[in-house]
């Protein structure tokens, strides 16, 4: 069945958009030292218009090789590979293309380690579709961050922990309480706690599944109810140091 797809690193036709003008495809090299999974990966992007399997490697080692002899744009890098695995091969990896982590591996501290060492995303086995890896391919290399739900809850709950010596993210009660005070919407109450808990906006987007312009028009109507400016002020209200009716200052 395999046979009919174009092997990794052949030549092949190029893609034609409207009038047959050549479209540019977005190169991609697999990372993956099982057979099988490099197989899947291959034969679904090998027939995803726009998309090139430049090469495929087993270890990271090849890896960096064969991305230096094919410059893709994106590279899929498992974690866990015999020889040089996928997070000694990321930092060299990262200054020559786009890479989405694509592993079985969810421990916090992995993940923490792929976004620091330059990862453009995190996607589980078994938490995705094929259109979101497609989606997620396209998007990190163009800078957009994606993560599956159990990489989204291991960076969310390192986040959290590394903030609580500067700051702690009110209990349930004060939370329904403050809800209530300043009427936010569940949604903006998580958003807000995630404000609280020291995100930015493009990590509050991965962690909520939204984009950046959704964060930011949430972040504008949580601003108007607390009566803030800024994001100090708003958590400074959020965390009963300011109380509603009392203005504060930048």
């Amino acid at each position: 069945m395999l046979g009919r797809f174009r092997h990794a690193g052949a030549p092949g036709p190029p893609a034609r958009g409207p009038g047959g003008s050549a479209v540019t495809r977005l190169r991609v090299l697999i990372a993956d030292d099982n057979p099988v999974v490099r197989a899947g990966l291959s034969a679904l992007l090998a027939t995803t218009e726009g998309f090139e399997v430049v090469a495929e490697a087993s270890d990271g080692r090849e890896a960096l090789r064969l991305t230096r002899l094919h410059t893709p744009d994106v590279i899929l890098l498992d974690v866990r590979m015999p020889g040089v695995d996928g997070i000694s091969a990321l930092p060299h990896l990262v200054r020559l293309a786009s890479v989405l982590m694509l592993t079985y591996s969810r421990d916090s501290d992995i993940v923490r380690e792929a976004l620091l060492l330059g990862a453009g995303g995190y996607l589980v086995h078994g938490e995705f579709t094929a259109d979101d890896l497609i989606r997620a391919v396209r998007d990190v290399r163009e800078g957009l961050p994606h993560f599956t739900p159990s990489a989204a809850g291991a960076l969310l709950a390192e986040l959290r922990a590394s903030s609580q010596p500067q700051r702690s993210v009110p209990q349930s009660s004060e939370r329904l309480h403050n809800s209530a005070a300043f009427g936010l919407s569940s949604r903006e109450v998580e958003v807000m706690d995630l404000i609280a808990s020291g995100m930015n906006n493009q990590q509050i987007a991965a962690a909520c599944f939204i984009s950046e312009k959704t964060v930011k028009n949430h972040i504008n109507r949580i601003f108007a109810k607390l009566q803030s400016t800024t994001r100090s002020e708003a958590i400074a209200r959020w965390l009963g140091t300011a109380r509603p009716g009392v203005s504060g200052h930048g």
